[in-house]
């Protein structure tokens, strides 16, 4: 009768280790890429997917120094802009603010998490340059989301905009579609905001005073980021046609975003 192989303690837990930082790069990944804004300066933008939760997250720091997240959650159809924005300190404002944006996010927009998975560089260091300038999206928002209701939009808002003390917005389109789209209840989406009037005030840049409401503008600019996949034709072994993955598509896009404010101290920066 043969004896049965043991196997060290420390032996397991490296088997176990291997499984784990296999399964680890399977769930998550992450790209560094090199790119260029308008100005001409080099910005390094990190994008990170997880194919369990189906988001991607794709974050930088711009040359005024604020901090930009865009993190998509494919699963609810909304993508949400997180921005740390530095204070204003040659006009007195030293305190930064984090602002949350939430939008619907079409599909098309962005390649999915699984093809982001997959995505690697030969050559880390090289500045990439986007095949696609898509122009100017200009977005006004109409509501203000409340943190602690906020699952039903996406279970990932709160996580994402806990420190969002300077609001939360959101569009009522977009929720009356995602109501249609995904089956949910209009209603239950709407109970999770509070319907704000832009339309009722000027913008900040035309406000005198420092202490009235006023409709902020903010302006992003994603200089690089997978749009789409890229096809090409060839033929298999019984010399029928085929199409196969082969590349990716890359776009910018500059977004300008306008939303409430209670003082147009909170928006020094609007002056165009």
């Amino acid at each position: 009768m043969s004896k049965m192989m043991k196997t060290s303690p420390v032996c397991v837990f490296c088997i176990f280790l291997v499984l784990l930082i296999s399964f680890t790069e399977f769930v998550f990944s992450q790209l560094i890429v090199n790119f260029k804004n308008g100005g001409g300066e080099t910005l390094v933008e990190k994008i990170s997917a997880n194919t369990s939760a189906d988001t991607v997250t794709l974050e930088f720091q711009a040359s005024d120094g604020s901090y930009i997240t865009q993190f998509i959650d494919y699963k609810s159809e909304v993508h949400i802009f997180r921005l740390h924005v530095l204070g204003e300190e040659e006009l007195g404002r030293t305190e930064p603010q984090v602002l949350c944006f939430v939008s619907r996010f079409m599909r098309s927009d962005f390649i999915s998490s699984d093809a982001m998975s997959k995505l690697r560089q030969k050559n880390p260091t090289a500045i990439r340059t986007p095949e696609e300038d898509r122009g100017l999206l200009t977005l006004t928002f109409d509501l203000s989301v409340n943190l602690n209701k906020a699952y039903v939009i996406s279970p990932h808002i709160f996580n994402v905009c806990s420190e969002a003390k300077d609001g939360i917005f959101g569009q009522e389109s977009d929720l009356r579609t995602i109501s249609k789209s995904l089956a949910k209840e209009y209603h239950t989406l709407m109970a999770s905001t509070t319907p704000l009037h832009p339309n009722q005030h000027g913008r900040c840049r035309d406000v005198t005073q420092l202490h009235l409401p006023c409709v902020c503008r903010l302006h992003i600019c994603l200089g690089w980021y997978p749009c789409g996949l890229k096809y090409c034709h060839g033929t298999d072994t019984s010399g029928r046609v085929v199409s196969y993955r082969c590349g990716i598509k890359t776009c910018k896009r500059c977004m300008a975003f306008n939303y409430l404010v209670q003082y147009k101290y909170k928006c020094l920066w609007d002056f165009d």
